[in-house]
């Protein structure tokens, strides 16, 4: 059986006001049993591999199994990093061993009156079979800002 080989772009910004200040969303990023403790995290997920180097040109790797489902590979290298301000990454996701996308992504943490505005920016190439899963994405973005908010709580 031949893929059909094909891509798509997809990109999305998405805004949350968290009620703690900068350098506590900040942490949540940049040290590792707090990002350990909120990304990937939930009952949903079989925790795998694990490689944490929060540094510009460090790589993050977390890999995990879906309960009834595929294993999933995130593969990050930080390209720049602004303490309190920005982190920018690229990074791979796969899916059973296989290439599912390319993406660049942007955090910015901005001081508010009422604690921060964290803002995410990603555009990403989906290959092959994945090329319609960009709005997935957007969707699994916003439920790590979920789990990102209640970390924070």
């Amino acid at each position: 059986m031949t893929t059909e080989r094909r891509l798509a772009r997809a990109g999305f910004t998405l805004t949350r006001d968290y009620p703690v200040p900068p350098d506590r969303v900040w942490a949540a990023f940049a040290e590792e049993d707090q990002k350990l403790d909120w990304f990937g995290a939930g009952d949903t997920f079989e925790p795998g591999e694990w490689a944490f180097d929060f540094r510009v040109g460090g790589r993050d790797v977390a890999e995990g199994t879906f309960h009834d489902g595929p294993v999933s590979r995130y593969e990050a290298t930080y390209t720049d990093i602004v303490e309190h301000v920005r982190i920018v990454t690229t990074y791979d996701m796969w899916l059973d061993g296989v290439h599912m996308s390319t993406s660049v992504a942007s955090f910015e943490f901005e001081p508010i009156d009422e604690g921060t505005r964290f803002t995410h920016v990603e555009h990403g190439v989906f290959l092959d079979q994945f090329w319609p899963d960009g709005p997935n994405r957007e969707e699994g973005s916003r439920g790590l800002l979920d789990a990102l908010g209640n970390h924070l709580a």
